[in-house]
């Protein structure tokens, strides 16, 4: 088992050892309270890898017996998450990005399509569209998520097609058409004691349709799981996105709110800026940097901390190109498929040119960037030498203010630590 814990009495406080991954298979273990939170898990490890703290770091429960994961909620307890955990169980605690945790508090049209949400209030009858996510946080208004989704039979390995219908109450399939007829609805769970996870793989690993899958598992039934499947990847962040809402409601929206929060009142901000100094923690022993031009260097270098997506990922063979394509898609999937989240790699299919991989309304897109030699010159674009770089650090840049040919403006680069 991949759960390690040493349990030692603190004075009142129990601590424990927990080992948390990272995207590159590495992997640390720390000593933490008993009573520590995913989100302070994700500080300790921001603080110990000196990570740029953009609130994007999260927690993953990763169970690869059953081939799903889900991101643990930033105030869950993590023991108690490690308490689930069967003891001959392949589980993971993964520590990596996800920008689209809270995207939905500031985009929500763009995770619930109009055709799939029904909002009905006991005032008014009708909730304006702008007002989506107060019916989830509101517990008088009563929000609904409704289509077709594929569930796979219990005991079986086939998969059936049914109208699903969620609401505060639960989940339930309809066993006659589209009907809402409470005789016609049949209960499938609830949220009370059951978590939501992305399956990985859908269809290799579940057999199912389509590798849009996730599921609810009941905590208290071990291996059991609610395997569903939509049809694309906006169906089925629409679902996953309402279920964590209805099951967290007003938590997760302070759970948004807290970096914030922090930030405005920490006594951290109260110290003069002309107090702070600069620090250097790439020796064995940190150290003052006292020369104005090394400080302003080393503030550059943080400052365009997205280069360490620009790394060489391990190459296949041509026959295999696949997946190294495969690769790119993974890494932005798991860091959010929300648009603008990018990351740069080599060409497989010609060495000597680079592809932009680049997340735009959930689907990933793929440019390459050319060399163009010019009098002796080398330059980089992605509009057929309409626009020339010279090196990929100015592409970048560029394109993080414009858009150019590209239908969205780089935001979030893909990060990966070695823990």
């Amino acid at each position: 088992t991949y759960l390690e814990v040493v349990r030692q009495s603190h004075g009142s406080k129990t601590m424990s050892v927990i080992k948390v991954y990272s995207e590159d298979q590495s992997s640390r273990a720390v000593e933490v309270p008993s009573d520590i939170t995913a989100r302070d898990v994700c500080q300790l490890f921001v603080l110990k890898n000196h990570c740029i703290d953009d609130h994007s770091w999260t927690l993953f429960e990763h169970l690869s017996h059953l081939g799903i994961e889900r991101t643990i909620e930033d105030h869950e307890l993590v023991m108690d998450v490690l308490s689930g955990w069967g003891m001959d169980s392949d589980s993971r605690l993964y520590f990596r990005k996800n920008y689209a945790k809270y995207e939905f508090f500031r985009k929500p049209l763009d995770f619930f399509p109009e055709h799939m949400v029904s909002i009905s209030s006991n005032a008014n009858g009708m909730v304006d569209p702008s007002q989506l996510i107060e019916t989830f946080l509101n517990s008088s208004t009563c929000p609904e998520i409704h289509g077709h989704l594929h569930a796979k039979e219990q005991g079986r390995k086939s998969w059936k097609k049914f109208f699903f219908v969620l609401r505060r109450s639960g989940l339930y399939f309809s066993n006659k058409g589209t009907s809402k007829e409470p005789r016609h609805l049949q209960f499938i769970a609830d949220f009370s004691d059951s978590d939501v996870y992305t399956a990985l793989s859908a269809k290799k690993v579940h057999g199912a349709p389509t590798d849009f899958g996730f599921c609810v598992k009941v905590r208290a039934s071990g291996r059991e799981l609610r395997l569903l499947c939509a049809d694309d990847e906006q169906a089925r962040t629409c679902w996953i996105t309402a279920m964590r809402l209805l099951k967290y409601g007003m938590q997760l929206y302070q759970n948004f709110l807290q970096p914030h929060q922090k930030q405005k009142t920490s006594p951290m901000r109260s110290i003069s800026e002309n107090s702070l100094v600069a620090m250097d923690f790439s020796g064995q022993k940190s150290r003052v940097i006292d020369n104005p031009s090394e400080a302003l260097f080393v503030a550059v270098e943080e400052g365009l901390s997205w280069r360490v997506s620009v790394e060489t990922f391990e190459m296949w063979d041509e026959p295999n190109q696949k997946l190294y394509f495969c690769e790119a898609q993974r890494l932005i999937t798991q860091q959010g498929l929300i648009d603008g989240v990018f990351l740069l790699r080599d060409s497989q299919s010609n060495p000597k040119t680079f592809v932009l991989s680049l997340c735009h309304q959930l689907k990933i897109k793929h440019f390459q960037i050319l060399p163009i030699d010019e009098d002796a010159e080398l330059f980089y674009s992605l509009d057929d030498g309409h626009t020339k770089f010279s090196d990929l650090i100015q592409l970048v840049e560029f394109y993080q203010l414009n858009r150019g040919v590209l239908p969205c403006k780089l935001k979030h680069h893909c990060a990966r630590v070695a823990l």
